[in-house]
């Protein structure tokens, strides 16, 4: 028998939102590539300073008042700093004035943007961790010295007070600002969604994008449901950390990987979803239950929003029976008419390709066909 993840991708059956503003089609590809159905929706925008007075004020300060240290903390950021001073004609003296001062970069790819602006950077952190770079730079010592810190694009809890109380002067360099998407459409669209627990799993990669989520959650008055389906239902995976702070803050459990990168985000996904599926032996067949569809030994079967609604609820209580009314509470927009559990069971059947896997018990309801070597196992 061919393995379903190899056939269908671990994701296969399940759906996963995506905040991210930047790089989000490329977290789109590798997770439809694993079988994942995405739903995009951009939890925030970038909104470049290259214009912006305050951007050009701290520049120019740096310039004429030299740092003896130079933090960068994205390439995106680094980079378009840079840039920024090129078109105000000050990209020489910028470059000048950071070559000058100790340059500390956090992690690969802002090395990459140091160097590629003709830089050398004097000390990057393996973890990419900010926590391990003010640990060494209040090791070194900062009293008394003037540090240049480029903004991350979210605020760094601590980072600047704790430089500040240990005696250092922090100019503070703001790149880039977050601002909220300018259609807001789609992350309303997410939102509802997330409150319906229509989401299996729900990616962020940045902390402003979570915060702006949760705080359009309770503009729209949505704030407890989306909180109770984060918390109870649905898998939230963060690159790190520091985007994981303003979720945590909320009491979401949130999970991150080793290396703070997508392809780890992603494989991070693989390992979990799939564990969340719930696999039952029914009528000689394996089962497994995922977010919007099911496996049924090794044949993926796409299923209606109603017909999962139905088999999460037998699921529950696999082989008891369910009365109509129950299944009827559970259909999206139920009503008061019993019959819409009967053609939504129908078509639940037919999906599944097996119409013996749901038995009808005249007069009570319907049960799972649950294999008689499975009634202890699962509370007979």
């Amino acid at each position: 028998m061919q393995d379903d993840d190899t056939a269908h991708g671990p994701l296969a059956g399940f759906t996963v939102g995506v905040t991210a503003a930047r790089r989000a089609e490329e977290l789109g590809a590798l997770l439809r590539r694993r079988g994942a159905t995405v739903l995009h929706a951009p939890a925030l925008r970038i909104v470049p300073l290259a214009d912006d007075r305050e951007l050009l004020t701290a520049t120019q300060d740096l310039i004429d008042h030299a740092p003896d240290v130079a933090l960068a903390t994205t390439a995106i950021g680094f980079r378009g700093w840079i840039e920024a001073a090129d078109g105000w004609g000050i990209g020489d003296a910028l470059l000048k004035t950071l070559r000058a001062a100790e340059l500390l970069a956090r992690g690969p790819k802002v090395k990459g943007a140091v160097r590629a602006a003709g830089l050398t950077e004097a000390w990057s952190p393996g973890s990419e961790s900010m926590a391990e770079v003010l640990d060494r730079l209040l090791a070194e010592g900062v009293a008394g010295r003037r540090i240049a810190l480029q903004l991350h694009g979210e605020p760094l809890p601590g980072f600047v007070e704790s430089l500040t109380a240990a005696g250092a002067e922090v100019v503070v360099v703001p790149v880039y600002r977050w601002m909220p998407p300018q259609d807001i459409a789609p992350l309303d669209r997410m939102l509802d969604v997330t409150a319906a627990r229509g989401l299996d799993a729900l990616t962020f990669t940045s902390a402003p994008a979570a915060a702006s989520f949760l705080g359009r959650a309770e503009t729209r008055g949505l704030l407890p449901e989306v909180l109770g389906a984060l918390r109870d239902d649905i898998v939230v995976a963060c690159v790190g950390p520091v985007t994981a702070l303003p979720l945590q803050a909320r009491s979401i459990p949130t999970h991150q990987p080793e290396r703070f990168r997508l392809g780890p985000l992603v494989q991070l996904l693989c390992a979990r979803l799939p564990s969340t599926a719930r696999v039952l032996p029914i009528g000689g067949h394996r089962v497994e239950i995922r977010g919007h569809a099911v496996l049924v030994d090794d044949e993926l079967r796409a299923v209606p929003p109603a017909g999962m609604a139905l088999l999460h609820v037998l699921a529950r209580r696999p082989g008891w029976v369910v009365a109509r009314a129950d299944l009827l509470r559970a259909l999206p927009g139920s009503g008061t008419d019993e019959h819409a559990v009967e053609t939504a069971m129908a078509r639940l059947r037919s999906a599944l390709g097996a119409p013996r896997l749901i038995q009808t018990v005249v007069k009570r309801g319907y049960r799972l066909a649950l294999d008689p070597s499975a009634d202890t196992k699962y509370g007979r």
